[in-house]
């Protein structure tokens, strides 16, 4: 029976997506074989610790169970959802709900069409490097709304990436080692 990418050495996963990140890089640049070149570490890096923000007490990680919210908004719990994330290989869900947040602090017109773009290139369009996973209605009216954008271009796809990351991304994380200890 398939005991799926669990069964995988660390190594081999975090090559796997090196890879994955190197490709996604390629296809933006086709004309571009030093993208191929993939250096290879026989020593993996470290996983990355949270933030130097304080440690949550265990009542504020317990919420975060039931908020996602809640788990975004203090900067402990997101840099640990992140990490937890990372290290699932699934983290671009995060990151463009970050890119979002970020987007939407933008006040000047030029730079807003400019980070649209580079969200949209990123995230949303089809063979995106870190494509977020939205229907197609969500990702075509995402792509309209860029046509002239505005800072609340991205709301339809954020919502959509926020309900996922709600139900699927924050159970995973509850039942992590790393929440089950932030939580004792």
């Amino acid at each position: 029976m398939c005991k799926g990418l669990a069964a995988l050495p660390q190594s081999c996963l975090e090559r796997a997506k090196e890879i994955k990140t190197k490709l996604g890089t390629l296809l933006q640049k086709p004309d571009s074989a030093v993208d191929l070149v993939i250096p290879y570490n026989e020593k993996p890096e470290k996983p990355a610790k949270p933030a130097k923000a304080q440690k949550p007490s265990p009542g504020e990680a317990v919420q975060w169970r039931d908020s996602l919210d809640k788990l975004l908004q203090s900067d402990y719990g997101l840099a640990s959802f992140q990490s937890f994330l990372k290290s699932e290989f699934s983290e671009e869900n995060l990151e463009f709900w970050m890119a979002c947040e970020d987007f939407k602090k933008t006040r000047s017109p030029d730079k807003i069409a400019e980070k649209a773009k580079k969200i949209y290139e990123e995230f949303i369009r089809t063979e995106a490097p870190k494509e977020v996973n939205i229907d197609h209605l969500t990702k075509a009216i995402t792509a309209r709304s860029l046509v002239r954008p505005s800072l609340s271009s991205f709301d339809a796809a954020q919502k959509a990436v926020h309900a996922l990351m709600e139900k699927d991304s924050l159970p995973r994380f509850v039942r992590s080692e790393l929440y089950q200890e932030l939580a004792k």
